[in-house]
Parts: C-alpha cells; sequence; structure tokens
C-alpha cells in the first residue's frame, strides 16, 4: 500500500485524503498543538506532530517516521518551495509536485518570464529599476519577483506614488517572502484574470484542462473562480491553452500546475503572468466541468488522482483529444472577515456551522460546529461550488447555496458573495480585475434580520394569560413588539427562515448567509461611558507590527501612531485628531484581541 503524507491542513489536506483514500493509499496528517483535534487530524490513518507546518526539517521527518513514500504539500505552505522539494528528493521520499530546479524556474516571477519569452509566450511590457520613473508610461505595477498571493504587490498612477509604492512592496515582499527582489511592468486598468490547468507526467507529456476565469478579486486576491472563462472567444481559448503547453513543456513540467495569463479588455491580446506550481484553491471548477471519456461514457477529471498517478512514474492515461467541457462551474471563498466594514479579519468559535448539500453544489471545508478559527492561519474556511448546464444556472445555483450557508459564532464573508455572484454587473460579466477595487457591494439590509430576532425573543417573555397577543377590542390586532438591537420591531408572523441564537447580551441571525448580531438590554449592567474619540482599540485581533509613537508625543491628525496584522492584511492605525499621545499599550509583535486598547490620544484643545 502507498503511503501519503499530506504536509497541509484543512480542507485541502480532506481532499486529498479522499482521493488517496478511495485510490486504497494510506494517508499521513500533520498538526501543529492548535491543531491537534482539527478535521484534517481526526480523518486520516495517522497523525504526526510537528512544530510548524512551514519547519522543512520536521515535515521531512515526520514523512520517515510515518513511513510515508510520498508527500502531497497542497497549496500554501511549503507547496512551492524549492529547498522543500529537494528535502525530500535527498530524503528518498517522493513530492507529488514539480522538481525543484522547476520551482525555482517558475516560482519567481523575473526567472518565470524568461522561460515564458524561451517559449514564444507573449509577456507584459517591462521596465528596469535603474529606469528613471519619469519615463515609464503610468499606471505601473510593482510586484515581488518572488511568491505571489497578492503579497507585495502595488499598483502606482503617477510618479509622485512611485518611491513609496515601491517601499511599501518591497517591505511586505521581504516580510512574506524573504526577498524583496521586484519587477515593474505596465498595468492592464481594465483586464480579465484567465488562467490554464496543465499537467505533465515523467514521460514527455503536457496536456491541459482548459481555463478557469478568476477576474473577480479583490487587491489581487481571488473571491470568485469559473470555468469555462465565460468572455474569451474560441481563437482566444485555443491561442491562451496552446501557450500554456508550450511553457509547461519549456520548463519541463511534472504534476499539477497553473499558468495565469492577464487578458487585456482594450486590446485583447493577452500576456503571461505566472505560473503556480501547484495544485490551486480553485481546482474544483476544472473538475466539474472537465470531462474524459472513458469505457464508461465521460466522467469528471480527479486532478488529485492524476497527480498521485504522475507521482508513481505512470504515463498520463489519454491524450488532449479525450477531454471536452460540460457545463459551468463557479466557486465561491468563504473567509473569515467583515467584508462590509473593512474587509477585517475575524476569529472566534463557530457556535453553529451548516453547509449547503443540495445536488450540483460541492462544498470543499473543515469548519464544523464547535470549532475555534484562529488568526494563526489562513482565513479561507471553505469553498463553495455550483455546477449548471449554463453560466446562469450555476451562478443561479450558487446564490441559493450561499444563502443557505450558515457560520454563526463569527463574522465571514458569505453574505458578500452571496449579494456579489446576484448582482447584475457578474452577471452580465462585467466584472474585470479592479471592479472590486472601484465598486462597493452593498450590505445586505437587516430589516428581515431584525423581525427573525424579534420571533426569536417572544417565547423568551413570561407565558400565560398575561403575555401580549395583540388583541384589541373593536379594531384590528395590534403588533407585537420587542425591541432588538435598541429598536422597537413587530414581530413578524411567519419570519425569513434562517438561524437564530439568543444569549443574554445578543441575539444572532444568519439569514442568507449574513450574519448580523443585535445586543440586548442589560438592565444590570453599569452605566459608565463608553471609550472616548481618542482612544484606539484593536478593529481586529492580529500581531502588531510596528508602534511608531511613544507617550508624550505631539501627533498630527491621520498620523500612523502603529501598524497591525491579521489574516495577510496590514492595518494602520491612524490618530483621529491632532493632540498628545498619552497611552502606549502594545509592543512589537504583540498578540492583541479584538477590542483591546493600543493607543489613547488626548487632543490638543483639551490643555
Amino acid at each position: 500500500m502507498n503511503t501519503l503524507l499530506i504536509a497541509n491542513r484543512g480542507e485541502i489536506a480532506l481532499r486529498v485524503m479522499r482521493t488517496a483514500a478511495r485510490l486504497g493509499w494510506s494517508t499521513v496528517a500533520i498538526h501543529t498543538d492548535l491543531d491537534v483535534d482539527a478535521p484534517h487530524v481526526r480523518a486520516a490513518d495517522r497523525a504526526v506532530r510537528v512544530e510548524s507546518y512551514l519547519d522543512i526539517d520536521a515535515v521531512v521527518a515526520a514523512a520517515r517516521e510515518s513511513g510515508a513514500g510520498y508527500v502531497h504539500p497542497g497549496y500554501g505552505f511549503l507547496s512551492e518551495r524549492a529547498p522543500f522539494a529537494r528535502a525530500l528528493a535527498e530524503a528518498g521520499i517522493t513530492l507529488v509536485g514539480p522538481s525543484g530546479d522547476v520551482m525555482d524556474a517558475m516560482g519567481r516571477k523575473d526567472a518565470a518570464r524568461e522561460v515564458a519569452v524561451a517559449a514564444g509566450v507573449p509577456v507584459v511590457p517591462s521596465y528596469s529599476l535603474d529606469d528613471d520613473p519619469a519615463t515609464f508610461d503610468y499606471p505601473v505595477l510593482v510586484k515581488a519577483a518572488a511568491g505571489g498571493g497578492g503579497k507585495g504587490m502595488r499598483v502606482v498612477h503617477r510618479i509622485g506614488d512611485y518611491a513609496e509604492a515601491l517601499a511599501a512592496a518591497q517591505r511586505e515582499a521581504r516580510s512574506s517572502f524573504g526577498d524583496d527582489t521586484m519587477l515593474v511592468e505596465k498595468y492592464v486598468e481594465s483586464g480579465r484574470h484567465i488562467e490554464v490547468q496543465v499537467m505533465g507526467d515523467t514521460h514527455g507529456t503536457v496536456l491541459h484542462f482548459f481555463e478557469r476565469d478568476c477576474s473577480t478579486q479583490r487587491r489581487h486576491q481571488k473571491v470568485l473562480e469559473e470555468a469555462p472563462a465565460p468572455t474569451i472567444t474560441a481563437a482566444q481559448q485555443a491561442a491562451i491553452t496552446a501557450s500554456a503547453v508550450a511553457l509547461a513543456e519549456q520548463c519541463g513540467y511534472t504534476g499539477a500546475g497553473t499558468v495565469e495569463f492577464l487578458l487585456d479588455n482594450a486590446s485583447g491580446e493577452f500576456y503571461f503572468l505566472e505560473m503556480n506550481t501547484r495544485l490551486q484553491v480553485e481546482h474544483p471548477v476544472t473538475e466539474e466541468v472537465v470531462r474524459v471519456a472513458s469505457d464508461q461514457g465521460r466522467e469528471r477529471v480527479d486532478l488529485v488522482e492524476l497527480q498521485l498517478l504522475v507521482a508513481t512514474g505512470e504515463p498520463l492515461p489519454f491524450g488532449q483529444d479525450a477531454l471536452t467541457l460540460e457545463g459551468h462551474a463557479i466557486e465561491a471563498r468563504v473567509y473569515a472577515e467583515d467584508s462590509f466594514n473593512g474587509f477585517l479579519p475575524q476569529a472566534g468559535v463557530a457556535t453553529h456551522v451548516a453547509w449547503p448539500g443540495e445536488e450540483g453544489v460541492r462544498v470543499d471545508h473543515a469548519l464544523e460546529s464547535g470549532q475555534e478559527v484562529s488568526t494563526s492561519y489562513d482565513p479561507m474556511l471553505g469553498k463553495v461550488v455550483a455546477w449548471g448546464p449554463d453560466r446562469e444556472s450555476a451562478r443561479n445555483a450558487l446564490v441559493e447555496a450561499l444563502g443557505r450557508t450558515e457560520i454563526a459564532g463569527l463574522t465571514t464573508n458569505t453574505g458578500f458573495l452571496r449579494t456579489l455572484v446576484a448582482s447584475e454587473e457578474f452577471r452580465v460579466e462585467a466584472i474585470d480585475t479592479a471592479w472590486l477595487d472601484r465598486n462597493d457591494v452593498p450590505a445586505p439590509d437587516d430589516t428581515e434580520a431584525r423581525q427573525l430576532a424579534a420571533a426569536a425573543l417572544v417565547p423568551a417573555g413570561a407565558a400565560g394569560p398575561w403575555q401580549a397577543d395583540g388583541w384589541r377590542s373593536g379594531a384590528d390586532p395590534a403588533p407585537v413588539r420587542v425591541e432588538v438591537g435598541g429598536e422597537l420591531v413587530d414581530v413578524p408572523t411567519q419570519p425569513a427562515p434562517g438561524f437564530v441564537g439568543v444569549t443574554s447580551a445578543a441575539v444572532e441571525v444568519v439569514l442568507r448567509g449574513q450574519r448580523f448580531v443585535f445586543t440586548r438590554p442589560d438592565p444590570f449592567a453599569d452605566a459608565a461611558a463608553a471609550a472616548g474619540d481618542g482612544t484606539l482599540l484593536a478593529p481586529m485581533p492580529g500581531t502588531v507590527l510596528a508602534v511608531n509613537v511613544a507617550e508624550g508625543q505631539e501627533v498630527a491628525e491621520g498620523e500612523t501612531l502603529g501598524v497591525m496584522e491579521a489574516m495577510k492584511m496590514e492595518l494602520a492605525l491612524t490618530s483621529p485628531f491632532a493632540g498628545t499621545v498619552t497611552s502606549v499599550a502594545p509592543s512589537v509583535g504583540d498578540l492583541v484581541k479584538l477590542g483591546a486598547v493600543l493607543f489613547v490620544v488626548e487632543p490638543a484643545s483639551a490643555g
């Protein structure tokens, strides 16, 4: 029996384990102390503790200890680290992925660009860091040569912002990748992000599994993905997929990889962006629409199964002509974040979790009721994927599925996703890569949620003959009203379906994916005044990256007092007015909780 160690956690670890188990492989999970009872640990045949998912030596040792001959890296963590690939090779363990040399060639944007040029693949026009910024044709994009995921990237619209944007991108790149080498390229203001799924074996064959459109993104972070791409022509599809195969062949690629392109809406030209040398988060949409001809008919592909097949040295079992497309699929990434409040990361215990389960909807997740969500790892909680015979049916199915997704205890972006998928802009395919950076998605109205909360509070009152029932002599019944979040709300006779949780302090409602929390009046609460405007509280749980001021220091309105980070987001904490800093609570590196007092500023007029 082959033994596979999954060097990852969460939903991707579970997804890999499902295929491995179906194929008869034994599975090994790794975990930190935070994940000792996580779903992926319970699902594996064996589990090994490590200090960190990023510790190469510890992960290789875990593979040795468990007798694993293969390691699947998932995505993130060590999945694109060439030293990890080489360490496994030296230990005689097979990485389910490309070699360290290929990772070096394609994992860096500058080196990958050279491979693309050699393969005859079009690349984005670029500038040298030695060039005079005054000669650039703005806007330009400065981005880290190492890594990805939107880290170390800044769009610069005018020369006056270039130096600051470059410094910020370099600082972020150093923190994220340990490498601040930067590229400067033409920035396409209206474009579509098109990527091609490729798979290569050790016998020289490279196949493509068609394309995905990942244009719905915010600050270079993907939000929705779909397959096939809805706006490209047949000629563009043929050219882009052929370019992806040529690039993979040029670098001798093996395993699953994704070649990413930017399609300029103005010119129709496409440019190579980068290659991800791993399985992508959005691979399910490809699996849902690609069919392979077999003796049993046309079957869905399983990209993880093909990864494992290639890793064992077997050739891909079919050719390009056997692959076709059927229907349309759209994926939504569910994150622990408050999308209608600055996209601030969230943490806490998921007190209630219910995922949709109807036919045509696939959910890859590792979140269950009672599970704690911390800021230590990526904020993605799961992926909801809907398939339909055409794009509109898939879109409608996803709207319904997101509306039935219920996560309480912490705020997620599910309601935001549902609103976005239901929007006219997404329906007519008008959302490009910068749309979410230019436009706001309207927050759902809370009227129905308040009514649902009111209906839940009625049974909490005293029962019996004195309970209000709205009866009035000679008139229509008076409405029964309940205070919800400081407002009197008429109790509906038939409230909308949704989840309601009631405590002595608040009523929590999850309606059509969106979480609402309404405070309840507490007659015993101390009526002490809230913190003044000069008190800056932590708007999210996270890590303090910088403390820029000291007690007694004079500051101007808007001056940055400190910077904190959580779940891939940096947030500057600025002074609300000119004045004097009277308290500095945190130090650099501190882990702070939501609502913790960080700084206090006394206004200048007070003295």
